[in-house]
């Protein structure tokens, strides 16, 4: 099996420093520390690493092609911030 980088990988990996960080440092938002969410936001960020994680498995069946995958990914990533920024 070829170990391929893509960016989702990178995602993933930011989702779970994100949780560990939560757990660790906890949760705060507009200078209030909140202390009860810190394990909820922690598990939502695992969460979001497991789907991203399979999002990333899904695009490597679709497209055998590490340069394909880098561009589908990519976009990806672009509309998912793209569609957060107008919800937000």
């Amino acid at each position: 099996m070829k170990l391929r980088i893509t960016p989702l990988n990178f995602a993933s990996a930011f989702f779970l420093v994100a949780a560990v960080y939560s757990w660790i440092y906890g949760v705060q938002i507009s200078g209030t520390h909140f202390k009860t969410m810190t394990t909820a936001v922690g598990w939502i960020f695992i969460l979001f690493a497991v789907v991203v994680s399979f999002m990333d498995l899904m695009f490597r069946n679709f497209f055998p092609e590490t340069k394909k995958i880098w561009i589908v990914e990519l976009s990806f990533i672009t509309l998912a911030a793209i569609l957060f920024l107008l919800v937000k």
